[in-house]
C-alpha cells in the first residue's frame, strides 16, 4: 500500500456514513471517501444516485477529505441484479442487499479502496467487528444490520471497520448535527436504489412482464386476478386487490403461497392464519463466516427476515444444505430469502431458503421440492393449531 495507514470510507451520501468518516477523521486517521455508483440513472427520476453525490462532495467539503467516485452498474448488473431477476421468475423472494454487501461493497468497493492506497475500508453499517474476526450486531437494535452482511468471509472483515457499531441511532444524528453535517436530518434510504421509491409492481413488470392468473383462497375459490406471481411474496398484504367479499368477513387477505404450475396466487385470511407460519425450513448453500460451521447440528437462534426477532433453533447440516427447527412458529419465511444464524451478539452466518416447512412437521424431507426446481418457493400449511407470535431471542435447545 502506498501510504500507511490510510483509512477509505463507503460514503453513501447519507448521515450514517458522513458520521463514520468524522469520527475516525476526529481519531486521528488519514480519511478519503469512496462514492460507488451502482444504478445508471433513471429517466423517471426514482433513483437518487446524483443527489446523493451531491450530498457527498458536501460532506467532504465540510469535513476536509478527498472524495472518489466509482461506478459499478456492470458489475451490479452481472452480480446482483440477473440473479435477482432469476430468484423471481423462479417464484423465490431474493434478497439483493445481501448480495450487494458481498460482491460489490465488499468485493469490488473493497478491492477498489486497497487500489487507492487504503489499508482500512470503513462503512456506516450498525454493526461491530470483534477478534477473529468476527461478525457481531450493532448495539441499536432496531438499526442492526447484521442481517445483511452474513455472507461475507473472515477475509474481507480483517480490513474493514463499522466505527458507528456501538452508537444508537439517535446519537449518530445528533453527532452529525452538533458538527454542522450538512445531511443530519437527511432522511434514511428505503428499498433498493434501482427501485427506489417506484412502486415495485410497475418496475419488476419492465423486465419481467409476467403473466396474470387467479388469486385462490385455500379451497380452490377464486377471489381476484394476480399481475404475474413474480410481484408478490409470501406473507404480503398490499396490492392484492382483493377485500370486501360477501360472507368471508372484514379481516385482510395475505399471501400464503405461490403455485407456479397452475399460475395461482393462494391467499388466506387474517394474520395469524396458521398458513402465514412454519415450524421450519430447508436452506441451500450455507455459508459460515470463520470458515466452517459450528458443528454438523446445534442450537442456535435465527431471523428469516431483517427485523424479525431471533427464534431458537436447532440446525441440521446435510450434503444438501441445512435443516432448521423452530423453537416456536416463525411468520413470514419465504423461499428466496436467508436465514441467518446467531450466537449470543455474533453472526454465525446463513444460508437461502428453499422451502418451508407446514407446522405439522419441520423434519419431513420427502414432501420437499428439490433446491433447484421453482416449485421450491411452494408453501402450504394444513394445521391450524400453533399461530403463536415468537418474541424469545435466547437460544435453547431443540429436541
Amino acid at each position: 500500500m502506498s501510504r500507511p495507514g490510510r483509512t477509505i470510507v463507503a460514503l453513501s451520501g447519507g448521515v450514517d456514513s458522513a458520521v463514520a468518516a468524522l469520527l475516525l477523521q476526529d481519531a486521528g486517521r488519514e480519511v478519503e471517501a469512496l462514492f460507488m455508483s451502482n444504478w445508471e440513472e433513471d429517466e423517471d427520476g426514482y433513483c437518487t444516485s446524483a443527489g446523493d453525490f451531491q450530498d457527498a462532495r458536501r460532506i467532504c467539503a465540510e469535513l476536509g477529505i478527498p472524495l472518489h467516485k466509482v461506478s459499478f452498474a456492470t458489475e451490479y448488473r452481472e452480480q446482483v441484479f440477473a440473479h435477482f431477476l432469476s430468484e423471481l421468475k423462479a417464484g423465490r423472494t431474493p434478497n439483493p442487499d445481501v448480495l450487494c454487501n458481498r460482491e460489490i461493497k465488499f468485493g469490488s468497493g473493497l478491492a477498489y479502496a486497497r487500489r487507492l492506497g487504503a489499508v482500512r475500508f470503513a462503512t456506516g453499517h450498525y454493526a461491530r467487528i470483534g477478534p477473529g474476526p468476527r461478525l457481531l450486531r450493532g448495539l441499536d437494535a432496531g438499526k442492526d444490520q447484521s442481517y445483511f452482511l452474513h455472507a461475507l468471509d473472515a477475509s474481507q472483515l480483517a480490513d474493514c471497520e463499522f466505527p458507528i457499531g456501538h452508537l444508537q441511532k439517535i446519537e449518530v444524528r445528533a453527532i452529525a448535527r452538533d458538527r454542522g453535517l450538512p445531511v443530519a436530518d437527511k432522511r434514511d434510504s428505503t428499498g433498493i436504489c434501482f427501485i427506489g421509491e417506484r412502486p415495485f409492481g410497475a418496475f419488476i413488470g419492465a423486465w419481467l412482464p409476467g403473466q396474470a392468473g387467479p388469486i385462490e383462497t385455500q379451497d380452490g375459490a377464486v377471489i381476484g386476478r394476480h399481475a404475474g406471481l413474480e410481484r408478490y411474496t409470501l406473507g404480503q398484504r398490499s396490492g392484492l386487490g382483493v377485500g370486501g367479499l360477501r360472507g368471508r368477513g372484514e379481516a385482510p387477505w395475505f399471501v400464503a403461497a405461490k403455485d407456479l404450475g397452475r399460475n395461482a396466487l393462494v391467499v388466506v385470511q387474517g394474520a395469524d392464519h396458521p398458513a402465514l407460519y412454519c415450524s421450519g425450513l430447508h436452506a441451500a448453500a450455507p455459508h459460515w463466516i470463520p470458515g466452517k460451521a459450528p458443528a454438523s447440528a446445534f442450537d442456535c437462534t435465527a431471523k428469516v427476515r431483517y427485523r424479525q426477532p431471533d427464534v431458537p433453533c436447532r440446525v441440521s447440516l446435510g450434503a444438501d444444505g441445512a435443516e432448521v427447527r423452530f423453537a416456536d412458529p416463525v411468520r413470514g419465511a419465504a423461499p428466496g430469502q436467508y436465514v441467518v444464524f446467531y450466537d449470543g451478539a455474533e453472526c454465525l452466518g446463513g444460508a437461502a431458503i428453499m422451502a418451508v416447512h407446514p407446522l405439522e412437521d419441520s423434519c419431513r424431507t420427502a414432501s420437499r421440492p428439490a433446491a433447484s426446481s421453482p416449485s421450491a418457493s411452494k408453501a402450504t400449511t394444513t394445521t391450524p393449531s400453533m399461530h403463536s407470535r415468537n418474541t424469545r431471542s435466547g437460544a435453547s435447545p431443540i429436541r
